[in-house]
């Protein structure tokens, strides 16, 4: 049975959607007292249109654009991130993690693809964090939506940043925003992939593909479906259920670590706004 087709809800008028996002970042470094940000690039499509979007909040000038490879790292990857540097003319460095990784991942000669590629993202931040001072700029965050429901992504690794501008856009929307900037067309054409070992695809490792599973994700989280309901439109049952699954189960990297409370103000639960800052 074929499910209801949702794409045309996910559209989004991509001008509005640009305002937005680029008020926002220049709004979160403002805050933050700042005027630059770091950004980690690795040629795939999130982190270009991160570093777009960038540019042009705070000027291409204050954004530094950091490459990080690892030994079995895609030239692609490379060249594809050095278009994005050259077509905004970002300040960029260079900065290989194969010396700092392979004297952990040596010690475990059984270590599995998926601890390698949360060493390689946990020091990919430390790295960012560490340029953040040198640089005096915000670490800018490139996940999307669909990433973040599902759990696709490494805690303080690529999810340890200062402010995460696209994280409410799914993988379609990204698509389509990047687009309307004028992204390199190798950027857009590529399979999505973390670059974590070779022939490692997103698509590949969810087994299933962001087109279909932003469909489903957009009825049971924005509209509100429930697993019945989102079945009733079409979609295999096994299929909803190992979604929604992946979304609860990973809601932990969502949020900040929760806090035992114990007194009347506590930090994450009644303290949450710069307004219970009171006085100033």
């Amino acid at each position: 049975m074929s499910h209801t087709d949702i794409t045309p809800r996910l559209h989004i008028n991509t001008e509005i959607a640009r305002r937005m996002l680029t008020g926002f970042i220049h709004d979160q470094i403002a805050k933050a007292g700042m005027k630059r940000a770091v950004i980690g690039l690795s040629g795939g499509i999130d982190s270009a249109l991160s570093a777009y979007l960038s540019a042009e909040a705070l000027g291409a000038e204050n954004v530094l654009a950091v490459r990080m490879p690892y030994e079995t790292s895609s030239e692609d990857s490379l060249s594809d991130a050095q278009q994005v540097i050259d077509a905004l003319g970002l300040p960029s460095l260079t900065l290989p993690i194969t010396e700092m990784a392979n004297p952990l991942i040596h010690q475990f000669p059984e270590m599995s693809g998926l601890r390698k590629g949360n060493i390689m993202a946990r020091l990919r931040m430390v790295i960012l964090y560490d340029q953040s001072v040198a640089w005096e700029g915000l670490v800018m965050g490139t996940s999307n939506k669909t990433e973040f429901l599902l759990g696709y992504s490494t805690i303080y690794g690529d999810s340890g940043v200062a402010l995460q501008p696209i994280a409410d856009l799914y993988k379609t929307q990204v698509r389509e925003l990047s687009a309307a900037l004028g992204l390199p067309a190798s950027i857009l054409q590529k399979p999505p992939s973390a670059d974590l070992w070779v022939g490692q695809t997103d698509e590949g490792e969810l087994g299933y593909t962001y087109a279909e599973v932003d469909q489903l994700l957009y009825l049971l989280v924005d509209e509100r479906y429930t697993v019945e309901e989102a079945i009733d439109e079409g979609f295999e049952r096994p299929f909803v259920e190992g979604v929604w699954r992946r979304v609860k189960r990973n809601h932990f990297k969502r949020t900040m670590p929760n806090i035992a409370k114990l007194s009347r103000r506590t930090i994450g639960h009644d303290f949450l706004y710069l307004r219970d800052y009171a006085g100033g």
